[in-house]
C-alpha cells in the first residue's frame, strides 16, 4: 500500500515581524511573497525569504501548485502544499485552473465527482438562469475543484474563478462568498450560452479564454490550455449529467 504523503510545511517568523514591524529585516519580504524552493536533497520549502541564486536555479517553474497559508494554534504562520484539514481559517495564495494544466495526469473519466457540495446554490442559480446544473458543477470542478477560497495567479477568485472586473459587472461584491460566486458565475455562463446559441464548447471556451478570443479565431481558440479545458469540462459535464 502506498504510504500517505505528509504535508510539506515550513514554519516562518511571526507575522508582526514580517508585515507590520517597525524594524526592517534585510532579505525578509511581506508574508504574501511566497517562494517555493526545491533543495538538492529533494526537500521542498515555502518561504518568504529571498532565496540564493542556487536555490532559484533549483526551484524551477511550479506556478500551477496550490499553496495554503494559515496560522497554527501557537500563533506561528505556516505554509503547506496540502489543504489544512483541521484549520478553518486559511488563505489560498496560489491556485491555477484545475482543468487547464495541459500536462495533467488526472483521468477525467474516472476522477471522483462531487455531487453534494454547494448543491442548493447550484440548483438555485441554474434554475434562475436556465443552465444545466450538471454543466455548472462541471465548470466548478474544472475551475477550482470546489475550493471556495481559490485564487489564481491571474487574479481569478472563488469556485467559478471570477476575474474582479467580471465579478463587478455581475454585481458580485465578494467573489470568495460561495453563494455570490456561484450566482455570478452561472449568470455569466448563461449569457455565454445565449451568445453562442447553446453551443457548450464555444461557451466554455469563452469562459476560459474570453469572448474576444473566440471571436478572433472564429471558434475555440488554438490555445493548448483552452482546448484541454473545453475537452475536460465536456467529460465532466457528461459524467455529472448521469444519475
Amino acid at each position: 500500500m502506498k504510504a500517505k504523503r505528509s504535508p510539506i510545511i515550513t514554519t516562518l517568523l511571526y507575522l508582526p515581524l514580517l508585515c507590520g514591524a517597525v524594524v526592517s529585516w534585510p532579505g525578509v519580504a511581506c508574508a504574501d511573497n511566497i517562494r517555493r524552493i526545491v533543495h538538492p536533497d529533494g526537500r521542498i520549502e515555502y518561504t518568504n525569504v529571498a532565496p540564493s541564486k542556487s536555490s532559484q536555479r533549483a526551484s524551477g517553474n511550479h506556478s500551477t501548485e496550490t499553496v495554503y497559508k494559515y496560522r497554527r494554534p501557537d500563533g506561528v504562520l505556516a505554509f503547506t502544499d496540502q489543504r489544512p484539514l483541521h484549520i478553518r481559517d486559511f488563505e489560498v495564495l496560489r491556485f491555477d485552473c484545475y482543468a487547464c494544466r495541459v500536462g495533467s495526469t488526472v483521468d477525467w473519466y474516472k476522477t471522483p465527482l462531487n455531487r453534494e457540495a454547494f448543491k442548493s446554490d447550484i440548483i438555485a442559480a441554474a434554475t434562475e438562469y436556465g443552465v444545466d446544473p450538471a454543466l455548472v458543477r462541471a465548470v466548478i470542478h474544472a475551475e477550482s475543484a470546489f475550493n471556495p477560497k481559490a485564487r489564481s495567479n491571474k487574479g481569478a477568485l472563488g469556485l467559478m474563478q471570477l476575474m474582479p472586473p467580471t465579478a463587478k459587472d455581475l454585481d458580485v461584491d465578494n467573489a470568495l462568498d460561495p453563494h455570490q460566486n456561484i450566482n455570478g458565475g452561472v449568470r455569466y455562463l448563461s449569457a455565454l450560452l445565449d451568445r453562442y446559441k447553446g453551443d457548450i464548447k464555444l461557451a466554455t471556451a469563452a469562459y476560459n479564454a474570453g469572448p474576444g478570443a473566440v471571436a478572433k479565431f472564429g471558434g475555440i481558440p488554438p490555445y493548448s490550455e483552452t482546448k484541454a479545458y473545453v475537452e475536460r469540462v465536456g467529460i465532466l459535464h457528461g459524467r455529472y449529467a448521469k444519475p
